[in-house]
């Protein structure tokens, strides 16, 4: 179960769902359970720059060791790639 912030509203999508997100809507997935989550994501038409979903951020995944990665790497990566980071979610 991936829980995704699309423009504020938080929408958990599990196994065998789908999710359309508009474009130019301020978006960010989160893991908060405790097994890893699989997502497939396909964007069309492509906007996004080759490179920005392997390579940098690929390495930032494996230099965090199992962990979570650094955000403010993950974040510079992103805007290097034509990317703005989504805001954190907000804490309870």
């Amino acid at each position: 179960m991936l829980t995704w912030t699309v423009n504020g509203k938080q929408i958990d999508v599990g196994p065998g769902q789908g999710l359309c997100i508009p474009r130019g809507a301020i978006h960010r997935f989160d893991n908060n359970g405790v097994q890893d989550a699989k997502a497939l994501c396909i964007i069309t038409p492509s906007r996004v720059r080759s490179g920005v979903f392997s390579g940098e951020p690929a390495e930032a995944i494996r230099t965090a060791g199992g962990g979570p990665p650094d955000r403010v790497k993950m974040a510079e990566i992103m805007r290097r790639h034509g990317l703005i980071p989504a805001p954190p979610p907000p804490q309870a």
